[in-house]
């Protein structure tokens, strides 16, 4: 039996949560408001009213608008907004979702959500209006505004995380494309591989990744998914770094020095990394060292996004960032029409550059 409050079944209204409780809306409502003095054993009673009716609060939309939408889609990004706009790959995801969305025509509302307190973001989402939820970035298996957004019945949309049955995906085979990007490096002789990832968890610190946090069953996240198809090509024991910060060239770069400042017997020939902006890191770390990328260092990318600033075109996954977010855009655009959108399998492409060759 599917609870009240689910998307799919009708949304419980502060009057059933008045009349279990046995008091008036109106004093219902003062409880919510916080507008008006209540007393504590009656507010009690009516929280749990909502509790068991799966009630997560009033309507924003109903309380501003009695017909229509509220022309906004959430988009959560995990982690500082500014971390997001550093990224040329989730620029062009939200540059493609924006496109599609300006034709509805709607508009985005940005949200962060901290990494260190990812409950927080509820609180956020509570009060606001929203027709639907994008959540656009790489992130956790799990997040706590699901079972918040599914219980106000907004419809939610992701890149391939969090992954859940109500939530309409657009996403990629993370572990096969991680695999080919290791059959090319391995298809050109290279042996003694490295991998640079982005952190595993939430939680995960900076360094060598640790096999407890490296799960099949998680083969839909980004980071456990690019390592586990690298695994499969070049096994266990090829040493797996990951970053402490997300994708980013910092990251990268220390990533880099770690792997490459050591002795030359044994220096990885090639590093496979899981995003562009991880693999500019490491380029430039190995060219600190005094190595040249690909003569003495192979390195690979993951996402397929222009670094004009980098002087090398990357070997990489390209995952088509702008259409991915058009094709979300897509989705939502048929679900504010009143359709059911099935989730979608994106195809990826491996683009071979100039900073991989084969082993001299």
């Amino acid at each position: 039996m599917v609870p009240r409050g689910q998307a799919d079944s009708p949304r419980p209204t502060l009057r059933d949560v008045a009349e279990r409780a046995g008091v008036s809306v109106s004093t219902a409502s003062l409880v919510y408001s916080g507008k008006g003095p209540v007393a504590t054993s009656t507010a009690e009673r009516v929280r749990a009213a909502a509790a068991e009716l799966g009630f997560a609060g009033p309507n924003p939309l109903a309380s501003s608008l009695r017909q229509g939408r509220s022309g906004a889609i959430g988009v959560l990004v995990e982690g500082r907004l500014r971390m997001a706009f550093r990224d040329p790959f989730a620029i062009a995801v939200l540059d493609g979702l924006a496109e599609v969305l300006e034709e509805v025509p709607t508009g985005m509302l940005l949200i962060g959500q901290s990494t260190k307190d990812p409950e927080s973001v509820v609180p956020q989402l509570a009060p606001l209006a929203l027709d639907a939820v994008v959540f656009s970035l790489c992130g956790p298996g799990e997040h706590p505004a699901v079972e918040h957004l599914a219980a106000r019945g907004i419809p939610m949309f992701s890149t391939g995380v969090p992954n859940d049955r109500r939530i309409t995906q657009v996403r990629i085979d993370e572990r096969a494309a991680g695999a080919a990007v290791a059959a090319h490096v391995h298809e050109l002789g290279h042996r003694r591989v490295a991998h640079v990832a982005m952190p595993m968890l939430a939680t995960s610190a900076a360094g060598r990744v640790p096999d407890a946090e490296v799960h099949p069953k998680d083969a839909y996240v980004p980071s456990v998914g690019r390592l586990l198809g690298f695994r499969d090509v070049f096994g266990t024991d090829a040493p797996a770094v990951q970053t402490g910060d997300g994708s980013s060239v910092e990251g990268g770069l220390i990533a880099g020095r770690a792997l490459l400042d050591v002795p030359e017997h044994e220096r990885p020939t090639a590093v496979v990394a899981q995003s562009d902006v991880i693999a500019a890191g490491v380029i430039l770390a190995a060219e600190e060292l005094g190595l040249r990328v690909p003569e003495d260092l192979s390195v690979t990318g993951f996402d397929g996004v222009d670094l004009p600033w980098l002087p090398h075109r990357l070997t990489t996954m390209d995952q088509h960032g702008r259409e991915k977010g058009r094709t979300l855009g897509t989705l939502v655009r048929r679900r504010l029409d009143g359709r059911r959108p099935r989730s979608v399998t994106q195809p990826v492409d491996l683009r071979v550059g100039t900073t991989t060759a084969p082993l001299p």
